[in-house]
């Protein structure tokens, strides 16, 4: 199978930054909000599927394997993701584009993400995904909210840096392919790898959350979680706003820091010292 050399998958990772960097701001924001919401679909997939597995392993294995599909939907028909763009700090580095224009992309695309994401929260509410097992998806759906709103700062950051660690190297050898097959079957274990672990992404978060909230203004909801899951009234006065800032906060700083330093790790050895 043709494929690209770790050399130039950095120069096309380069060359797409440009093409971020400088993309309409209104194409920004559709493309960003696209990508929240194809996040947000391998979220509620991989939920759905592995509701009621009790078994950890069993679950975190399915929901790998299930989840990856809202990358590959960006990868194949494009999406702007805050977590794939950082990747652009290689761009910025090479002088290809300013350094306000790489924070424009990144600072757009976050709140793009999000927006889908809150979209996609409202209409999976509304949908009655929630009630398939007699609510007992919701009330999964609020055991993984909670679960991510009461994170500890420390493991948001060190789970953010492993997390985008795995989702920049998918992004990176899905450039290795020149086929869709090929990109499809490089993309999908670094993806499945960060699901199996239980590492944290924030845009996943960003449906994670808020859907888990909502699932808790309903009673028949909560009254499943806590017949499932053991899950109190004084647990629940977790899930509000605070606790979507108490996650998205620490897990964002942590996805930052490991995909800059996946890509200037790359970027360094692949063109800075392959100068020299």
């Amino acid at each position: 199978m043709e494929m690209n050399s770790p050399k130039e998958i950095i120069d096309l990772n380069i060359n797409g930054a440009v093409n971020k960097a400088n993309l309409k701001l209104s194409k920004m924001i559709a493309m960003g909000v696209l990508a929240g919401m194809f996040i947000a679909v391998g979220g509620v997939t991989s939920n759905t599927a592995v509701h009621n597995i009790t078994n950890v392993g069993l679950a975190r294995t399915l929901a790998g394997c299930i989840f990856p599909l809202g990358l590959l939907m960006i990868v194949l028909v494009g999406g702007e993701l805050f977590t794939g763009n950082c990747l652009m700090v290689m761009a910025a580095l090479d002088k290809r584009i300013r350094i306000s224009l790489f924070l424009r992309n990144l600072l757009v695309v976050f709140f793009a993400n999000l927006l889908g994401s809150l979209i996609m929260d409202v209409l999976i509410f509304y949908s009655g995904n929630l009630n398939i097992g007699d609510g007992a998806v919701g009330a999964y759906t609020i055991k993984v909210a909670l679960d991510k709103a009461t994170i500890t700062p420390l493991k948001g950051i060190t789970s953010g840096i492993l997390c985008n660690f795995l989702v920049c190297m998918a992004i990176l050898k899905g450039a290795a392919a020149k086929d869709a097959a090929g990109k499809i079957m490089a993309t999908w274990f670094p993806i499945c790898a960060f699901v199996i672990n239980g590492f944290e992404h924030v845009v996943a978060n960003m449906y994670y959350i808020p859907i888990g909230i909502m699932a808790a203004t309903n009673p028949s909801y909560t009254a499943k979680a806590e017949e499932l899951y053991g899950i109190t009234a004084a647990q629940l006065e977790h899930l509000h706003v605070g606790g979507v800032f108490g996650n998205l906060i620490p897990v964002t700083i942590g996805n930052i820091l490991g995909g800059f330093f996946i890509g200037l790790m790359l970027y360094f050895i692949n063109v800075r010292w392959d100068n020299n």
